[in-house]
């Protein structure tokens, strides 16, 4: 299993309408093979600020849904609204701790 950690920086005044876009994508994420599951935080200094940590099978399926989801019209809605571009990170988790 892998995690997949998503860093988002809504516009001002787009917190609302964009809690609700991330909400959208990772709800429709639950169609894809390979998923596992997802938790969303949202930063209490700045509601602006979203982490999305999304758990996958396998890194193939990970890397093949943001693929074939990156054109979505979810994505075009959300797109207007960050503050600058998303960051990706793929982890797992250390074992040994």
């Amino acid at each position: 299993m892998i995690t997949v950690i998503w860093d988002t920086w809504l516009k001002p005044g787009t917190e609302r309408e964009g809690l609700r876009l991330t909400r959208q994508v990772w709800s429709d994420m639950r169609s894809f093979d390979g998923y596992i599951s997802h938790q969303i935080f949202i930063d209490q200094d700045d509601p602006g600020h979203i982490i999305a940590l999304a758990n996958w099978r396998n890194r193939a399926d990970a890397d093949a849904v943001r693929e074939k989801y990156k054109d979505s019209e979810m994505i075009r809605q959300f797109t207007p609204l960050l503050a600058r571009p998303r960051e990706r990170w793929t982890t797992c988790e250390d074992q040994a701790s």
